[in-house]
C-alpha cells in the first residue's frame, strides 16, 4: 500500500510537465530519394503546400491536406535547389539553387520560367518587405560576401550590398526600411538599407556564437537569433533590441540550431537543432522577458522548420543517418527522406 501511495504521490508532481503547450509529431511521410543533400524548407498557406529544397533531387512541392509529393520543378534537379522563397502576393516563387541561378516560377501554376544565372552559388534569399526588393545570399570570397538585390516581380537585378561575413544566414526585415541579417562567421547581425544598398549597423552579438537562425517581432521590435555555438558558449537562443543591437536575454537550446520561427498571436518562439534532434518551444511574456516552455523530441538531422500561421502547424523534413564510427563519416540513407509535421496537443 504503501508503494501504492509513493507512486502515486510520483504521479502528482509529474503532473504539471503537462500543463506546457504538448507539441508532438502529427505526421510522417517518406518520399522516395537517392540523394542525401537538402536544407531549406518554406510553407505556402493558400495552396496549403510545403516547399523542399532537396538539391540534387530538386524543389519537391508536398500537398499538405493529400500527405504526398506532387511534383519536382522543372529544371532545379539539375541546378540542385537549396529551397525556394515565396511571394504570395505576386504568385511568385523562386528556387534557390546551388549553382549559382534562380529558377522563378507561378505559384498557382507550378510553372517553372527559365533559370537565371546571379553568381557562382546561392544559399537562400530574402524578402525585404520595406523596399519591395528581393536579397540573394552568394557565396562568400575572401573579403566577404556580396548580396545581389532583385527588383519585385521584374527580377532585375538593382544593385549589390557588400557584407563583411564569409557565412551569410537567415534574414528577415521590419517593413519600415530595416533589413537584419544574421551572420555564422564572424558571428555578428547586420542592419542593412536594402533601398539604398548600404549597411547601417553591424553588432556584436555576445553570448551567442555561430549567429545561425533570425526571426522577428514587429509589434515589441525584437529579433530572435539562433546560435549554433562554440567551445567557449553553449548552442542558445538570444533576443536583441532591434534599436541598437543590444541582446537582452539568452537561454541555452539544443546543436545545430537551423531555424527560428515566431508566432506573434500565440507569442511563441520555435527553435529547431539538428544535432540535438529537438525542437525548443520558447514563451514570449513581454518585449524583455522570456520563458523556456519545453523541448519536443524530433529526429537527428531535422534542422530547419516552417510554419502554418492559421492552423498552428510546424513542418520540418530530416533522413535516416549512420555514422562509421572509425571514420566519422556520416551517410544519409536512401529512401529516408521524410516530412514531418508536429502540432500542439
Amino acid at each position: 500500500m504503501k508503494r501504492l501511495c509513493v507512486f502515486a504521490a510520483g504521479l502528482a508532481i509529474a503532473t504539471p510537465a503537462f500543463a506546457f503547450d504538448g507539441w508532438h509529431q502529427e505526421s510522417a511521410t517518406a518520399i522516395p530519394s537517392k540523394n542525401a543533400g537538402y536544407d531549406y524548407i518554406s510553407f505556402d498557406a493558400k495552396t496549403n503546400r510545403v516547399f523542399l529544397g532537396h538539391r540534387k533531387e530538386g524543389l519537391q512541392i508536398f500537398d499538405v491536406a493529400n500527405k504526398k509529393l506532387i511534383k519536382v520543378l522543372e529544371g532545379t534537379a539539375e541546378h540542385s535547389s537549396n529551397g525556394a522563397l515565396l511571394l504570395p502576393e505576386h504568385d511568385l516563387g523562386i528556387a534557390n539553387n546551388e549553382d549559382g541561378t534562380i529558377t522563378p516560377f507561378k505559384l498557382s501554376t507550378l510553372e517553372a520560367k527559365e533559370a537565371l544565372k546571379l553568381a557562382e552559388g546561392i544559399d537562400t534569399s530574402h524578402y525585404d518587405s520595406g523596399s519591395k526588393r528581393i536579397v540573394v545570399n552568394t557565396s562568400a570570397g575572401k573579403d566577404g560576401t556580396e548580396l545581389i538585390v532583385l527588383e519585385v516581380p521584374s527580377l532585375n537585378k538593382v544593385g549589390t550590398i557588400k557584407v563583411s561575413t564569409v557565412k551569410a544566414e537567415h534574414a528577415e526585415g521590419d517593413g519600415k526600411g530595416n533589413f537584419y541579417l544574421a551572420s555564422r562567421d564572424p558571428a555578428k547581425l547586420y542592419r542593412i538599407d536594402v533601398k539604398n544598398l548600404k549597411v547601417t549597423a553591424e553588432w556584436e552579438t555576445p553570448g551567442c556564437a555561430q549567429t545561425n537562425s533570425l526571426a522577428y517581432d514587429a509589434a515589441n521590435n525584437r529579433i530572435f537569433l539562433g546560435c549554433r555555438g562554440s567551445d567557449k558558449v553553449k548552442p542558445s537562443l538570444a533576443v536583441v533590441n532591434a534599436d541598437n543591437g543590444e541582446v537582452i536575454y539568452t537561454t541555452e537550446i539544443g546543436a545545430n540550431n537551423d531555424g527560428v520561427i515566431f508566432d506573434p498571436e500565440t507569442r511563441r518562439i520555435f527553435a529547431s537543432n539538428g544535432n540535438s534532434a529537438n525542437i525548443n518551444v520558447i514563451e514570449q511574456i513581454d518585449a524583455n522577458t522570456y520563458k523556456p516552455l519545453e523541448s519536443l523530441s524530433t529526429h537527428p538531422t531535422v534542422k530547419t522548420i516552417a510554419y502554418d500561421q492559421k492552423n498552428k502547424r510546424l513542418f520540418a523534413m530530416g533522413a535516416e543517418t549512420s555514422m562509421d564510427l572509425q571514420t566519422k563519416k556520416v551517410t544519409i540513407m536512401p529512401n529516408s527522406f521524410t516530412v514531418y509535421s508536429y502540432v500542439k496537443q
